[in-house]
């Protein structure tokens, strides 16, 4: 009997060992399983603030779209949109000045409106005719900005594959005609100057051209004819010719003329809108022209040449040789329907003229007689 007692507790020390083993191996699984069970909630924790802050995100992204902004973020978030939308506004304006200029940094910009696109013939429509009738003129659609003050313009524009550049008027709806001399009217022209005034700044000197301007000829030969006229500072169309190009006393007309853009011409513009606020009922021509009288252009040092209506005339004074004629301007004249009335016998007249081969027959060509704008101030009188 005491021979079996070590077998005995041999095989009960080995069972107390299993027990022993199998307790700490059930006690690791349990902790195993609660850590498990830990790092699952953790997990799900961390996922749940994740997504939390991705809404957060979204929701700040959204308001900020919409142009509102969370409170703690909207000083920021409006200061920075601003800068931004600035920022994009001068590189569009530089982008299409550049995509248009000649070498020598000169553009040919026209300003148009809805109501300058609209109609079976638009006003638009005869001026490009014109760059494709007239002589050495195609060329120069290359160097033509279009500056749409609308949306449906721009996108007119932008249709036909032109340089285009869409005018900012916040607050202001210029899609319409703008009648002459009306409230409108006299606040586009003011816009306008104001822009002009920018490109001058940007280092671009132009041409301006209303887009009732027909470009019968290349106008170039005649603004530079000989050295002397790179001296020049501003070139500018008349209502009528006094016979003298240097002569202040020529009663002027923006809607045609070429800028050279230097420090004269800049303090010109920028005198020129200054005065805006306080000439109310009327338009900056008329502004300018006071400060040719008052001797703000002496003042400015300025080189002024007045353009002969013989070659830059209109339909206050029409060109007495079709061989000579390089413009013709729909002024004195009320409407948008009368213009492309008359400017559409205006192209009649050229074609008839460019058919003829007689220097005789040429010499007794006369104009259409402008009915339609001549009618067009007993309407609304």
């Amino acid at each position: 009997m005491d021979g079996e007692r070590p077998l005995e507790s041999s095989i009960y020390g080995r069972r107390t060992c299993i027990h022993e083993k199998l307790a700490s191996s059930h006690h690791t699984l349990n902790s195993f399983l609660i850590n498990y069970k830990k790092g699952m909630e953790s997990k799900q924790f961390a996922i749940f603030f994740l997504l939390i802050f991705a809404g957060l995100v979204l929701f700040m992204f959204n308001q900020s779209s919409n142009g509102s902004s969370p409170f703690f973020l909207a000083p920021q978030i409006c200061h920075t949109s601003k800068q931004v939308n600035y920022t994009s506004r001068a590189e569009a304006l530089e982008s299409a000045l550049s995509e248009a200029s000649m070498e020598n940094k000169t553009v040919i910009i026209a300003i148009i409106n809805k109501a300058y696109v609209e109609g079976d013939k638009s006003m638009l429509d005869l001026f490009l005719d014109g760059f494709w009738l007239g002589e050495d003129t195609r060329h120069l659609i290359n160097h033509l900005l279009l500056v749409a003050a609308d949306q449906t313009s721009f996108e007119r524009c932008k249709f036909l594959r032109l340089h285009c550049y869409k005018l900012e008027t916040t607050g202001v709806d210029f899609d319409a005609e703008e009648v002459y001399m009306s409230q409108d009217f006299i606040k586009m022209m003011w816009r306008r100057t104001l822009f002009l005034g920018e490109t001058l700044k940007k280092g671009y000197s132009f041409i301006f051209t209303d887009a009732d301007v027909m470009w019968l000829r290349n106008p170039f030969p005649r603004l530079n004819y000989n050295q002397s006229i790179y001296c020049l500072d501003l070139q500018i169309s008349t209502d009528k010719f006094n016979g003298d190009q240097w002569s202040k006393d020529n009663p002027i007309n923006s809607g045609f003329y070429m800028i050279r853009s230097n420090n004269r011409t800049i303090s010109l513009f920028d005198k020129l809108y200054a005065r805006k606020n306080e000439s109310a009922g009327l338009k900056e021509q008329d502004v300018l022209n006071n400060m040719i009288r008052e001797g703000v252009f002496k003042e400015l040092g300025l080189r002024v040449r007045f353009l002969d209506t013989l070659y830059f005339s209109g339909f206050c004074e029409v060109s007495r040789d079709f061989k000579a004629v390089t413009t013709v301007h729909a002024n004195c004249c009320r409407t948008i329907s009368a213009k492309v009335v008359d400017l559409t016998a205006v192209v009649h007249d050229w074609k008839r003229f460019k058919s003829l081969t007689n220097s005789n027959q040429t010499s007794t060509l006369q104009w259409t007689h402008h009915v339609a704008c001549h009618n067009s101030w007993k309407r609304h009188r």
